[in-house]
């Protein structure tokens, strides 16, 4: 195997990354059960887990229902804090023998590794999206890349088992700039997948923020530099140490800023309740100033007001809908009405992926959009931006409706429809905006659920094959009767 060639910065790239400075950071982070198991946690943490909860975890070690071996235990001190009085929190970071009782779901959630043309890079959109490390500050237990941060074998397009590997700049730069070459070479297509040009970037992971501000700005830099037009950083940082975003790390966005003011800069957060953001009084009420208005933990308001106060960069959130956390619309409402008034926007709420253990986390399909839509009732038009995603193989997919009544005419409706609506469609987008109408089903966690009661499918959600070559779009699949193919779970 060819190895790739050294990576050397431009001039103006050198200047930039001379420029910033390291800082150190004490997360006070406790990881694994071990510290809880012996004692050895800091005492004022040590009543994090109940001597029940210890023994039933304990008695898990070893077998296959050990829930350190299905996803990593991890918390920072100031995490801890906020849980302490947070039911949701804690059941953010909080294992739970429950979670280890159906181990159903997809090694690799929506075949992700179909579209890795390069390590560590998924180029399924006009945008990719890098795994930059394999880590964060702490651990969700709902995680979408359990299977990263867990550092699990995969099974790949062609057969092969192997962890997921990480992006390294030698090896995505060069895949860049041949992308964008053909593209442009092309009219402005790729020859292949009919794809626009890369122009988009998201350090992902893991959380981008566990890196230092150097590899940080390394990548932004060789990016820039690759011709990239927009680079998204996404963090749940904001909520486990917000400390984080300091003023050597605003400084490093600010001189990448004026290096490249061409580039767009997006911080990707997640806050999935507004008991991560929102300070509590003694009694666990919301703190509010003397006109009623809420007000934020300090660390993490210092650090948003950093973000927000940059007119050149935007701060948007986007949250999964899980299961006694967040499947509440009064907690909903609370989290887009203040996080809007703090300078960010909503972007997404999403459904549960088909994690491996998903049911012990996600929120019926038809709950997840009756929470989001009853959330943004008394929302303003701009504060209810967000819609709700689902994740399918062939895209990011909205549930865009739910009925209570039967549509005249169309059986199989008696009891309402689901609509979802395609809104982001691998290679060159040929379905994106294309509908599918199913059968109300209020138990259905995953599309598979509704498989017997497909009524309507332009979109193809049920009716596709896997794609044959890294970054064309899925193809259609018929069955030998002309019934819709649908792939199994771990296909989407």
């Amino acid at each position: 195997m060819t190895q790739p060639q050294p990576y050397v910065p431009t001039a103006r790239e050198q200047k930039f990354l001379e420029s910033v400075e390291d800082a150190r950071y004490e997360r006070e982070i406790i990881s694994g059960l071990a510290p809880f198991f012996h004692e050895k946690a800091p005492a004022d943490m040590l009543n994090f887990y109940s001597k029940d909860e210890v023994t039933r975890l304990q008695a898990l070690k070893g077998t296959d229902r050990d829930v350190e071996a299905r996803m990593p235990v991890k918390i920072t001190r100031h995490y801890y804090e906020l849980a302490r009085t947070s039911a949701a929190i804690q059941r953010i970071v909080k294992a739970d023998p429950a979670e280890t009782m159906d181990l159903a779901g997809s090694e690799d959630p929506g075949n992700q590794m179909d579209y890795s043309p390069v390590e560590g890079l998924l180029h399924k959109y006009e945008m990719g999206l890098m795994y930059v490390v394999s880590t964060c500050s702490a651990h969700c237990r709902f995680c979408y890349r359990e299977e990263l941060i867990a550092r699990k074998q995969i099974k790949r397009q062609d057969g092969t088992i192997a962890k997921k590997g990480l992006a390294l700049i030698p090896e995505i730069i060069p895949y860049i700039k041949q992308h964008n070459a053909a593209v442009a070479k092309n009219g402005g297509v790729h020859p292949e997948t009919g794809r626009e040009k890369l122009r988009e970037i998201l350090l992902s992971g893991g959380d981008a923020m566990v890196l230092g501000n150097a590899k940080i700005a390394a990548w932004l830099g060789a990016l820039a530099e690759a011709g990239v037009e927009s680079i998204r950083i996404g963090t749940k940082d904001m909520a486990f140490y917000p400390q984080r975003f300091d003023r050597t790390f605003l400084s490093m966005l600010d001189r990448f800023h004026e290096t490249y003011p061409q580039v767009g800069l997006h911080m990707m957060l997640h806050f999935e309740h507004p008991d991560e953001f929102l300070a509590k009084d003694a009694e666990g009420n919301y703190v509010e100033d003397a006109q009623g208005l809420k007000q934020w933990v300090p660390a993490t308001g210092e650090g948003m007001r950093g973000l927000a106060s940059r007119g050149w960069l935007s701060v948007e959130n986007q949250a999964p809908i899980m299961k006694g956390i967040n499947d509440d619309p009064d907690a909903l409402r609370i989290l887009q009405r203040e996080f809007k008034r703090a300078g960010g926007e909503n972007h997404y709420f999403f459904c549960g992926r088909d994690i491996v253990a998903y049911k012990a986390f996600n929120v019926p399909i038809e709950t997840a959009w009756n929470i989001l839509n009853e959330s943004q009732k008394g929302l303003s038009g701009v504060e209810a931006h967000a819609r709700l995603s689902i994740t399918h193989y062939k895209g990011k997919t909205e549930v865009a409706a739910v009925t209570n009544e039967a549509i005249p005419g169309l059986a199989g409706s008696e009891n309402g429809v689901l609509i979802f609506k395609i809104l982001r469609n691998a290679g060159s987008a040929p379905d994106r905006g294309k509908v599918c109408i199913v059968g109300r089903n209020p138990e259905a966690l995953w599309f598979d659920d509704y498989e017997d009661r497909v009524l309507f499918d332009e979109a193809g959600l049920y009716h596709y094959a896997r794609v044959s070559k890294s970054g064309q779009a899925p193809g259609r699949a018929t069955l030998q009767h002309g019934s819709p193919a649908l792939a199994p779970a771990a296909a989407y």
